[in-house]
């Protein structure tokens, strides 16, 4: 499949932040098109964790992944932008103003601004170095995330990792699994501090059991059902945790690809921005989101929101250098076309 699009914006990416910054710039009469490698709009939220709540969204004291897409997507909708999906950009020629982005399907995208908010751009999960793990990879008695909560309804999960979303799982699943082990090589968690105040209280009253400091040794089971996982401590010592399902959190590992190669200055395999702006060192090339670096940068959803508003902003005067700006708040603007 091949074709032409034209666009004053191209936004690489439809995770939350894409899809809000182009709603941002649906707001300032910018016209965007989306373009995303997966096949639905939504990133990490759609692709790896759907039903896990997020809690810091304005507003929502808790609010499912997929849900907070189904409301951005909501948002969106009064400005009908275009949206390629299941694509890869694989080229970018041109200058700002004019230029082109090529797909691997061979479509051509003009767009005389480019926004980047690829997130952790091409992902996948960093796997535990266990012997015959592929094999329960397969049956789904490992996993490395959670599409439905009701596929372990009864189940005894062991949960491995310390970040937010081993901590936010094991509290998700309480009421739910009939046994719940988090396992983590430190007796700390680095998820966030109302996370890990709330997983200590369901510890003390028994709804979830610490491992730690253990890290995982071996699975035990045969033809693709699990029963056991196998951890040993720090000195060597080895114990067995029963378990249907083994949920694995190490984080991901990720890949810009052909973006990396477009010139822009790079910091630990993310794009450098102007903090105030969201350029890139690219004229006319902004990132926003996970891809975005800069000192004080916080990954958060929130703070993605805020760069893509004012990236819309600063590539407007890039698509219209001629037409000043006057910005009027949304309660006195309302929606473009309503």
């Amino acid at each position: 499949m091949s074709g032409t699009y034209e666009a004053d914006v191209a936004i690489i990416g439809a995770g939350p932040v894409g899809l809000f910054a182009a709603f941002e710039c649906g707001m300032l009469r910018l016209r965007p098109i989306l373009i995303d490698a997966l096949s639905e709009t939504g990133g990490q939220c759609t692709a790896l964790y759907p039903e896990k709540p997020i809690y810091d969204i304005p507003a929502h004291p808790a609010i499912a992944a997929a849900t907070l897409i189904e409301r951005l997507e909501a948002q969106l909708a009064p400005f009908e932008v275009p949206r390629l999906l299941g694509r890869r950009v694989v080229g970018l020629s041109g200058a700002a103003g004019a230029f082109t982005l090529t797909s691997d399907r061979g479509e051509r995208i003009s767009a005389k601004a480019i926004l980047v908010a690829a997130g952790a751009g091409a992902f996948g999960p960093n796997r535990p170095p266990l012997p015959g793990i592929e094999a329960y990879e397969a049956t789904g008695a490992v996993r490395y995330f959670v599409a439905r909560r009701a596929d372990l309804q009864g189940k005894h999960v062991v949960i491995a990792g310390g970040g937010d979303s081993a901590v936010d799982w094991a509290l998700a699943l309480i009421g739910s699994a009939a046994s719940i082990k988090l396992v983590h090589r430190r007796a700390k968690f680095r998820a966030a501090p109302e996370s890990a105040a709330r997983l200590a209280e369901a510890a003390a009253r028994g709804e979830v059991g610490l491992v730690t400091p253990c890290q995982l040794r071996a699975l035990h089971g045969g033809n693709g059902v699990l029963e056991a996982v196998e951890v040993a401590d720090l000195d060597g010592n080895a114990q067995r945790l029963p378990a249907d399902v083994l949920l694995a959190f190490f984080g991901l590992s990720t890949d810009l690809g052909p973006i990396a190669g477009w010139g822009m200055a790079l910091a630990q395999h993310q794009v450098v921005i102007d903090p105030a702006t969201c350029a890139t060192s690219v004229p006319g090339v902004f990132a926003v989101g996970d891809v975005a670096h800069y000192k004080g940068k916080l990954k958060l959803i929130l703070q993605g929101f805020s760069e893509g508003a004012m990236a819309a902003h600063a590539m407007h005067a890039a698509v219209h250098p001629d037409r000043a700006l006057h910005f009027e708040h949304s309660t006195t603007s309302g929606v473009p076309g309503r």
